[in-house]
């Protein structure tokens, strides 16, 4: 398994139980296909570098994971397909 870091952008008109919601979502979608989360950080709102679909501000979660190819895959799957996450990334963390 590889170590790494996925950063996620939510929508900042999105209420308290549906941010948890969908981070509870994006974690049980890594857990549930053999990932070990090892560190949630949750960076809260903050300035979009740029707008995104009329959004000027996010909500932004980074997880630390170390997970198989095909948790990744999946994980990939479904967030493009949530309309509450405007941006998400997956890096591969070399170093540890």
């Amino acid at each position: 398994m590889r170590r790494y870091e996925i950063m996620y952008i939510l929508r900042p008109n999105l209420e308290e139980e549906a941010k948890a919601a969908v981070n509870e979502k994006a974690q049980g979608i890594l857990t549930d296909n053999g990932a070990e989360i090892e560190k949630v950080n949750d960076m809260g709102k903050r300035r979009l570098a740029y707008e995104i679909n009329d959004y000027r501000d996010g909500y932004y979660t980074v997880l630390y994971v170390k997970a198989p190819t095909e948790a990744i895959d999946e994980f990939d799957r479904l967030l493009k397909i949530d309309d509450s996450v405007l941006r998400f990334m997956t890096i591969v963390n070399e170093q540890q």
